[in-house]
């Protein structure tokens, strides 16, 4: 698992994640090399709701790169990560599956929201990437319509994409996690 926290949180955050989802997975937790007015991010963004899209693509180029690194390192199968991120993690994830798809095998996005306005290349094929977004009906940043269109957007590139809304906003509803680790698990079975 490579779990990527939220604005203000570090690596240390969603690790209890871990012991809902996938108690037995290797886990990988970096914290975001950016900082925003003393919160750590995975990338900066121009203010709220709306991404600076150049660094965005820069920290998830250099995000891949780093997953590559510890595939090497700790003999991880590559492309074998299953991401599960929260708001600005859930972000990241999904701009590493538009931009870096060989990298994951697939994610959880918890609170997550379009990360680009205009459509990423479609050469990146994602056949075979399992992935969940797990938004709350009320999230005032994570909208139903960013919800659609990030589906959409991951659809249209052959992701297999579920939805699993909650009533809520941006959080993560503890209510969900049985259904997120019956996913997880469905995954590591193939």
């Amino acid at each position: 698992m490579l779990l990527l926290h939220g604005t203000g949180g570090d690596e240390h955050d969603l690790l209890v994640l871990r012991e809902h989802l996938a108690p037995d997975a290797p886990v990988l937790s970096p914290r975001g090399t950016v900082s925003e007015q003393g919160m750590a991010r995975f990338f900066r963004r121009l203010r709220e709701g709306v991404f600076d899209e150049d660094d965005l693509r820069l920290r998830a180029d250099e995000l891949a790169a780093f997953l590559t690194a510890a595939e090497q390192k700790y003999d991880v199968a590559a492309g074998s990560w299953m991401a599960v991120g929260f708001s600005n993690g859930a972000n990241m994830a999904s701009a590493l599956l538009l931009r870096h798809p060989e990298s994951l095998a697939g994610a959880v996005l918890l609170a997550a929201m379009v990360p680009f306005a205009a459509d990423e290349p479609e050469d990146h094929a994602l056949a075979g990437k399992r992935v969940l977004i797990v938004n709350g009906d009320r999230d005032p940043m994570a909208t139903p319509q960013q919800t659609s269109r990030l589906a959409e957007q991951l659809r249209r590139r052959d992701a297999d994409v579920g939805l699993l809304p909650f009533a809520g906003g941006h959080t993560i509803d503890a209510g969900v996690l049985p259904d997120v680790k019956a996913f997880i698990e469905a995954g590591r079975a193939n």
